[in-house]
């Protein structure tokens, strides 16, 4: 039988060390299996009994976007990232894991992303619906329109993208491509268009969509393939149209 090494940077905040696992290799093994299977008996490669690893999970199938980290030093779900595929990349037998960067660590492979459901508050990441079953049939939407909405819409705020971004740092206020992306999405929908207005302002403060530095690399991490890079051009675009809508007292779209 296969064996190969599961190596973990964990710990806490101002303690954090790699920690090697030693494996059997099983057929379709992804990494979630391989944490829980040290969580059963966690004895490190040196033979010590350790405290089991920590790490969040929930829909075992890519939804939920909990179970982010990073895998082989490349930010993405672990309940999808099948070990054998991974050690086919490498050539020590080895599958690194470790927390994300930019995101405050709580232990281990758990860090917390409040910040990013901080940044959908923000910007009114939600469709108002007092009273909208007195206002009759809704308005009909191009499907053109609707299926680019579907796409959007499958944003699981796991992080990937922030991650993956050099203008996410201490430095910097970016607000990050995923509530970017999330303007277009509610600005899109017939009756989250009434607040575009208000969204695309906060698009236009520090942090908005002008401190995207095109480093594109948000599109090639996202696990849902959204079209991120797409979304910030076209909210580049609306925020300068406000901008002059706001400057001649026209009223927003809707």
């Amino acid at each position: 039988m296969t064996q190969f090494i599961l190596k973990v940077y964990r710990g806490v905040p101002h303690h954090q060390y790699w920690e090697e696992f030693l494996l059997t290799l099983k057929p379709f093994y992804n990494v979630i299996s391989a944490l829980m299977d040290i969580q059963k008996d966690p004895i490190n490669r040196q033979g010590k009994r350790v405290n089991p690893i920590a790490w969040e999970q929930g829909c075992l199938e890519e939804v939920c976007g909990s179970c982010s980290m990073l895998v082989n030093g490349f930010p993405r779900q672990a309940c999808t990232a099948l070990i054998e595929p991974l050690l086919a990349k490498t050539q020590n037998n080895t599958v690194t894991l470790a927390p994300f960067t930019k995101f405050p660590l709580i232990r281990d492979l758990v860090v917390d992303r409040s910040v990013m459901f901080e940044h959908l508050k923000r910007i009114q990441g939600w469709v108002e619906v007092d009273s909208s079953f007195a206002q009759g049939t809704p308005p009909t939407q191009d499907p053109q329109v609707a299926e680019a909405r579907y796409v959007l819409s499958t944003c699981m705020t796991c992080g990937c993208c922030l991650e993956g971004c050099p203008q996410v740092n201490p430095r910097s206020k970016f607000i990050g491509p995923a509530a970017i992306s999330q303007v277009r999405l509610f600005n899109a929908h017939p009756v989250g268009k009434l607040k575009g207005g208000e969204r695309l302002r906060v698009l236009m403060e520090e942090g908005g969509v002008s401190d995207c530095g095109n480093a594109q690399n948000c599109a090639k991490v996202c696990p849902k393939k959204i079209p991120l890079t797409e979304s910030i051009a076209k909210m580049g675009r609306d925020t300068t149209r406000q901008a002059l809508r706001d400057l001649t007292s026209l009223p927003d779209e809707g």
